[in-house]
């Protein structure tokens, strides 16, 4: 593709060196709102799982998977063509599938609003997502209070209980073809807009990023996978906080005419925290750049945006 390859610094999250990781992260931050995690704690054996019945899950017939279509809590099977970040790609949709699970799966929530798979045919589906859930959970901590102190902010700054948080395996065909609109874009371009969000992929190439999104013609660098390593970006709500000085990036999945499965795990600050600029990011030359928004008025706002309802 003759694509340059972004150089995103690889973080070790097992560092004793915490002012070391801090400044790495905060670098990566400013420069391309993206990163690698090493020793992230989360087991190769509990993901080579979580693809396993992901896979299976994706390879049955859609009116099976249409009996768990997205319920009015965002929650369970989204098909191809349905999500479509219309503001970016005129009204695309997306040639993926994926599957939603949220907050509620660690027991605290007594309306777990998630939807499961038959367990006769997938006994271990659930015990699985769960297992994967509570890790990231833990690694997304991990990451988020290097961030809170590379802002000068308490570790426990970003406190995401209660949040929605979404796991989300996924799956591209690798077929563009099939799509209505010949796109060769699993993905179409599109920031994130929660706060934090870990991927992790099967190995098949395909995600890129653009640093200016303003930049025309847009160059895009290709993130190649790191065995191990999961990939970290931040979203939208981040870059308000911080009055832009951390990036939230435009990126995309292309087709490279083959299969792809990856795992993308979204973490928002619980939903009445207060997104009020932060003051290592704001001066008298860099005023706050937004009004104040509660983090559960501005997640409704996106979700309505993306999820339009056929």
């Amino acid at each position: 593709m003759g694509h340059a390859s972004a150089a995103l610094p690889v973080i070790d999250l097992a560092s004793p060196d915490i002012s070391a990781a801090t400044k790495s992260i905060r670098q990566a931050l400013v420069d391309y709102g993206f990163f690698y995690v090493i020793n992230h704690g989360i087991d190769g054996a509990l993901m080579n799982s979580v693809y396993a019945e992901s896979s299976s899950f994706f390879q049955q017939p859609m009116e099976e998977k249409m009996a768990l279509r997205k319920n009015s809590s965002h929650r369970g099977y989204i098909p191809p063509d349905f999500e479509g970040f219309e503001a970016d790609a005129g009204g695309k949709g997306d040639l993926l599938e994926c599957f939603h699970i949220g907050s509620g799966v660690d027991g605290e929530s007594k309306n777990d609003v998630n939807q499961w798979p038959p367990a006769e045919r997938f006994p271990s589906w659930k015990k699985t997502m769960k297992s994967y859930y509570e890790c990231a959970m833990g690694t997304s901590k991990r990451i988020l209070s290097l961030i809170a102190l590379s802002l000068d902010l308490d570790a426990e700054f970003f406190k995401p209980h209660d949040s929605e948080t979404i796991l989300r395996p996924i799956h591209y065909s690798g077929r563009a073809i099939e799509s209505k609109h010949g796109s060769d874009h699993g993905a179409n371009a599109h920031t994130d807009y929660g706060m934090l969000t870990l991927l992790s992929t099967d190995g098949t190439p395909g995600l890129q990023i653009c640093r200016d999104k303003d930049g025309r013609p847009q160059l895009w660098e290709d993130v190649h996978h790191i065995d191990g390593a999961l990939v970290v970006n931040i979203g939208n709500l981040l870059e308000r906080w911080t009055n832009n000085v951390y990036r939230s990036t435009l990126h995309r999945v292309l087709m490279v005419g083959k299969e792809r499965y990856s795992v993308a795990f979204f973490v928002w600050p619980s939903p009445d925290m207060m997104v009020t600029c932060m003051e290592s990011c704001c001066s008298e030359a860099n005023p706050p750049r937004y009004p104040p928004i509660r983090c559960g008025e501005y997640l409704e706002q996106r979700l309505t945006s993306t999820y339009k309802y056929k």
